[in-house]
C-alpha cells in the first residue's frame, strides 16, 4: 500500500507554537544571578521576599503506585516523594550538587571514598531523630532492590558510622556518576526504624510516608488527591513557605487543558496537555511555561536496529535510514519544535558529556536512495525494496511512529508500524524481541554511565530485562570505552572517553539519536521558585511559594 500523503496527518504543518513559547519565556524569565532561581521579569523589578501561606494545587498526570522512590523510578512517584522524603544532596540548574540532608561531603583521590557530614538537629515526621545508620541502611536498600540503585549503587562495599552525623561509603571501583545520584527522588533517604526486616515494596511506608522533608503526609483519597501539610519542625528554619498541597490526578490530557482553562490547577509538570495545546494553554491570563528542571532526567526518542537481522548489519543500510528521516521535521511536526535535534546518542542537555562536534547525518533521500542500491536492495515493480517491523514506545507517541513510517516508504522501505500500550510494548520489544526497528523513549539521566551505557554495551544483552541493550548491539571498542568511563575519576579524561564512545557510535551507525525531547512545565505566575534545579516539580517544593 502506497504511504499517505503528508496532510493526511492532522500533527502535519503545525503553528508556530514553539516559537511563540520562545518568544514568551525570553520576555517573562530571567535568572536571579544571586541564587540562580529563575523568577519573572515583574519579580526582579521590586526583588520582592517570599511570604507564608497558601494552598499549591499540583497536577501528578496519573496516580502513584507508591509516594516513595526507594524500590521505583516510576514519573508519578517521583513527583510526589521528594516533598516528604529527601535526598543527601540536591542539585542547581547547572548541576552544581547543594546540601540537603548533607551539609558536607569529600571524595577521595582513588574515588573510593565518600565522606559526608549529615545535617544536625534533623527529625523525622514521627519525631525520631535522623542518622547516619538511616543512611547506611537506605544506601543498603537501594543497592538491593531499586531498579537503578542496583548499579548506581553496585560497587558499595560498606557504609561506615563512626558517629551519628558522619556516613562514610566505601567502594571497590570508582563510581564517578556517584555524586550525581544522590538526589531525593533518585535516591531517598528513609527511616531504618520503619522499614527494617520489611519487603520496602510493600512497605505501608509507601502509602503513608514519614520522612525528614518540608511537607507531611496528610491523606491519600485513591483515584482522586493527596494532602500534604507543612512540616512546621522542618530544619530549613522558615521553611517550606506553602501551608499545604493538593496534589490532583488527572488521566485525561483534554480534561488537564479544561482544569487550567477553568483556573483549578496552579502547577503540573510533563508536559501536562497536549503539545498541540501547550502555547495555548500556557499563553492564558495568568499561566506561563518552563522548559527547564527536566535536565535530571534528559528524554530522548531514539531508533535502535535490531542487529540480529542480516539486512542491518550492512551500515550502508542504517546510514540510508538515517539519510531518510528529517530529523528537523520530527521535532516540529510531533513534537511542536519541543526540543533539539540529537545527533548522537547523549542528549545535547547533558553538556558535561555530549559532543557539540557531531552533526546530524543530514536529510538526503538522493544518498538514502544510492546507499540502499549499493547495498543490492533494488525497488521491485511496486517501489519497494524490502520491508520492515517498526515498534514505538507508547512515550513517543503514535505519530513518532507514523513519521518514521512515512519517512522511510519514500526511498522503499515498507514499513509495518505496531503500536501497543506500554506493557505489551516491554513484553514484544524485550521478551519477544520481534521487531527490526524500534523506537524508543528513554532517559539519558544525570550520567551517561547509567542512563547510555545500559543501551549498547554488549554485556547488558539480556532477553525479557526493559531498557537493556534491545538491539543485540556489540562492539568491543564500545565496550572498552563504556567500561573505562564508568570508572574514570577524573573529569578530563572520563569526558573524553564519552567523547570518543559518541564518535565510533556516530562512525558505525550503532542508533540514531533523534531528538532531545523538552519537558514543560505549566505554571500560574503567582507561583514562584518552582523550577530552581535540573529536578524541576520532582523538587521538595520547600522554596515555592505563591504571590499574594
Amino acid at each position: 500500500m502506497a504511504p499517505p500523503p503528508a496532510d493526511a496527518f492532522p500533527f502535519l504543518a503545525p503553528p508556530p507554537r514553539r516559537a511563540v513559547l520562545k518568544g514568551l519565556l525570553a520576555a517573562a524569565c530571567v535568572i536571579a544571578a544571586s541564587a540562580g532561581t529563575p523568577s519573572f521579569a515583574a519579580e526582579t523589578e521590586a526583588a520582592p521576599q517570599p511570604v507564608r501561606g497558601g494552598v499549591l494545587r499540583f497536577l501528578v498526570e496519573h496516580e502513584p503506585s507508591t509516594l516513595v522512590t526507594i524500590a521505583h523510578t516510576a514519573g508519578p512517584t517521583q513527583r510526589v516523594s521528594p516533598k516528604v522524603t529527601e535526598g543527601l544532596l540536591t542539585y542547581d540548574l547547572d548541576f552544581n550538587p547543594k546540601p540537603a540532608l548533607a551539609t558536607e561531603w569529600s571524595v577521595s583521590p582513588d574515588g573510593l571514598t565518600y565522606i559526608f557530614k549529615l545535617r544536625e538537629g534533623v527529625k523525622w515526621h514521627d519525631g525520631r531523630d535522623f542518622t547516619a545508620d538511616d543512611v547506611a541502611y537506605s544506601i543498603q536498600l537501594l543497592k538491593e532492590g531499586h531498579p537503578r540503585g542496583r548499579a548506581t549503587f553496585a560497587s558499595v562495599t560498606a557504609v561506615e558510622t563512626p558517629d551519628p552525623h558522619t556516613a562514610i561509603i566505601r567502594l571497590s571501583k570508582p563510581a564517578p556518576y556517584l555524586l550525581t545520584a544522590l538526589d531525593a527522588n533518585e535516591s531517598p533517604i528513609v527511616a531504618k526504624h520503619i522499614y527494617e526486616g520489611t519487603d520496602p515494596l510493600t512497605n505501608k511506608n509507601g502509602a503513608a510516608p514519614i520522612g525528614t522533608g518540608p511537607f507531611i503526609f496528610k491523606e491519600w483519597v485513591r483515584g482522586s488527591h493527596i494532602i500534604l501539610e507543612r512540616n512546621p519542625d522542618y530544619w530549613d528554619k522558615g521553611k517550606p513557605y506553602l501551608d499545604r498541597i493538593v496534589v490532583r490526578f488527572i488521566a485525561d490530557q483534554s480534561a488537564r487543558s479544561a482544569a487550567f482553562e477553568a483556573g483549578e490547577l496552579d502547577l503540573a509538570g510533563g508536559p501536562p496537555v497536549p503539545y498541540a495545546d501547550l502555547a495555548r494553554v500556557s499563553a492564558l491570563p495568568g499561566l506561563g511555561a518552563e522548559t527547564r528542571g527536566y535536565e535530571y532526567a534528559g528524554r530522548m526518542t531514539q531508533l535502535y536496529f535490531n542487529f540480529e537481522r542480516p539486512i542491518l548489519q550492512d551500515k550502508r543500510v542504517r546510514l540510508a535510514i538515517a539519510h531518510a528521516i528529517d530529523q528537523q521535521k520530527l521535532l516540529d511536526v510531533v513534537y511542536y519544535g519541543y526540543g533539539a535535534v540529537a545527533p548522537s546518542v547523549i542528549s545535547p542537555k547533558l553538556k558535561a558529556f555530549y559532543d557539540p562536534a557531531l552533526e546530524p547525518y543530514g536529510f538526503d533521500l538522493k544518498a538514502a536512495n544510492r546507499l540502499l542500491d549499493e547495498a543490492g536492495y533494488l525497488r521491485k515493480a511496486d517501489g519497494t525494496r524490502f520491508a520492515l517491523k517498526l515498534y514505538a514506545n507508547p512515550f513517543n507517541t503514535q505519530a513518532a511512529g507514523d513519521f518514521v513510517k512515512q519517512a522511510l516508504a519514500k526511498v522503499g522501505i515498507a514499513v509495518d508500524f505496531q503500536f501497543f500500550d506500554f506493557s505489551t510494548y516491554i513484553q514484544k520489544a524485550y521478551t519477544g524481541r520481534d521487531f527490526d526497528l524500534t523506537l524508543e523513549s528513554l532517559q539519558n539521566l544525570f550520567d551517561p554511565t547509567l542512563g547510555v551505557q545500559r543501551t549498547l554495551w554488549s554485556k547488558n544483552f539480556r532477553v525479557g530485562l526493559p531498557f537493556s541493550n534491545a538491539s543485540h548491539y556489540a562492539n568491543p571498542e564500545v565496550d572498552r570505552l563504556l567500561e573505562a568511563a564508568a570508572v574514570e575519576p577524573d573529569p578530563a579524561k572520563r569526558r573524553q572517553l564519552w567523547l570518543d564512545f559518541q564518535k565510533v557510535v556516530y562512525a558505525d551507525v550503532a542508533a540514531l539519536g533523534l531528538i532531545a525531547v523538552d519537558g514543560v512545565t505549566i505554571f500560574n505566575r503567582k507561583v514562584k521558585n518552582h523550577t530552581i534545579g535540573v529536578t524541576g516539580v520532582d523538587a521538595s517544593f520547600a522554596d515555592v511559594w505563591i504571590e499574594k
